[in-house]
């Protein structure tokens, strides 16, 4: 613990703007700098009735789910308090500066990332004022698809490589209202030049701009195991970093969110912490 929390002061010193969240302890967050914005009002009612005529709509298994360690939407137990915890204090940031883009990072893999987007999705779409987009953009070892028991005919490689439009692309589980997932099929060849390539840019402008009250989540491969993040980062609005206790070194830590310096971030997650009252 003492060696995640001393990698977490460290990079508060450089980077100011960052608050922790532990599952099931959340801290208060700090300061963020001024960043030249214009900012958006936040919705002050719950979208309307949705209709999903294009998006497929799939009934999750809830062994699955619950395998994967993904939240149910009516869940009152703690885990489920700790991402209400950690949606509130991302809301707020993003709220503050008209953000709707929001990558997760992490400096290597298995520090929790994946479960981190998803059930963060999973809880954002249940704050009613929302719809929200869960993006795989991870084409090193996509599995959001994977995590909730998704088979997709199609998805985001076929969208980012031409093959097919975003909107043949789309998910919706039963159950989880405001909720649209576009997973990712099989991993890609050159994904970094693909991440950072026009129609990358073209898919991300159509998902950002298509519902004003839509926040859209990407999850990527984890910052130091290839450049597909930092090469996709100047696309989103702000970031979220995910640290394992146990699992994520020191000096990763550091090197990623250095190497991330010209991304906004709302904040780093400390996950499985020994502190907290639940698995996570």
């Amino acid at each position: 613990m003492d060696r995640i929390r001393k990698a977490l002061d460290l990079a508060r010193l450089e980077r100011s703007q960052l608050a922790e969240f532990e599952y099931g302890r959340p801290e208060a967050p700090g300061p963020i700098p001024e960043v030249p914005v214009r900012p958006k009002p936040r919705a002050t009612a719950a979208p309307t009735s949705i209709i999903y005529s294009r998006t497929k709509i799939f009934a999750p298994n809830a062994a699955v789910l619950e395998r994967n360690r993904v939240l149910n939407p009516s869940s009152s137990d703690a885990a489920a308090a700790a991402f209400r915890m950690l949606r509130t204090q991302v809301l707020q940031r993003m709220d503050e500066r008209g953000w709707r883009s929001l990558a997760i990072f992490s400096p290597a893999a298995r520090d929790g990332k994946t479960t981190t987007a998803v059930n963060l999705a999973v809880s954002l779409a249940n704050d009613r004022l929302h719809t929200v987009l869960l993006v795989d953009f991870d084409f090193k070892h996509p599995t959001v698809a994977t995590r909730l028991g998704i088979d997709p005919q199609l998805g985001a490689d076929d969208a980012i490589s031409g093959r097919a439009r975003v909107e043949e692309c789309l998910y919706h589980p039963e159950g989880f209202d405001r909720l649209v997932v576009f997973p990712a099929r099989a991993p890609l060849e050159n994904s970094s030049e693909m991440l950072a390539g026009p129609r990358s840019r073209e898919i991300v402008a159509e998902l950002r701009e298509r519902y004003p009250d839509r926040i859209v989540i990407f999850d990527l491969p984890p910052v130091l195991s290839a450049d597909d993040a930092l090469a996709f980062a100047p696309l989103v609005e702000c970031g979220l970093i995910v640290a394992a206790e146990g699992q994520t070194r020191r000096d990763d830590l550091v090197r990623a969110i250095e190497l991330l310096k010209k991304t906004p971030l709302v904040g780093t997650v400390l996950n499985r912490s020994a502190e907290a009252v639940t698995g996570y």
